[in-house]
């Protein structure tokens, strides 16, 4: 019986809807097939790491302390630097050397600026590469 039709005794009109349930069937099969395939995370990271202990070091390294005070007097190693010849000749046999010794740069928190970079100036003009600022305790 058909109901809603023009004619009763027409070939009935063909289905214009696609029938989903055969693909959504595929799709699952393809995920679970994309599931099992993918390999398993792995959350570390494989490091070769040296084995036995390490070898002591060499030795200390020799420290050189400058101080900038406050006035823009240097001293170097607590003995005060007459001039600029003077630090900068003192720079150049620090540079000269194969191993050489770290600088360390203490400035004052009062003094210029200009100073301190006239001091890092020279001594990366003439080559010195072991140069570090720290902390001056003694003149704050």
């Amino acid at each position: 019986m058909n109901v809603g039709s023009p004619s009763a005794g027409a070939d009935p009109e063909p289905m214009m809807e696609m029938n989903m349930t055969p693909l959504i069937d595929v799709m699952l099969v393809l995920i679970i097939m994309m599931i099992i395939t993918i390999p398993k995370a792995n959350h570390s990271v494989n490091l070769n790491m040296p084995v036995g202990t390490p070898p002591p070091p060499t030795k200390e390294p020799v420290v050189v302390t400058i101080d900038v005070d406050f006035d823009g007097t240097i001293l170097w190693d607590n003995v005060v630097v007459p001039d600029r010849g003077t630090l900068e000749a003192k720079l150049t046999d620090v540079a000269a050397q194969a191993d050489q010794p770290e600088v360390h740069l203490r400035p004052n928190k009062l003094v210029s600026y200009k100073v301190v970079a006239g001091v890092m100036a020279s001594a990366q003009r003439l080559g010195v590469t072991k140069i570090g600022l720290v902390g001056n305790e003694q003149f704050q």
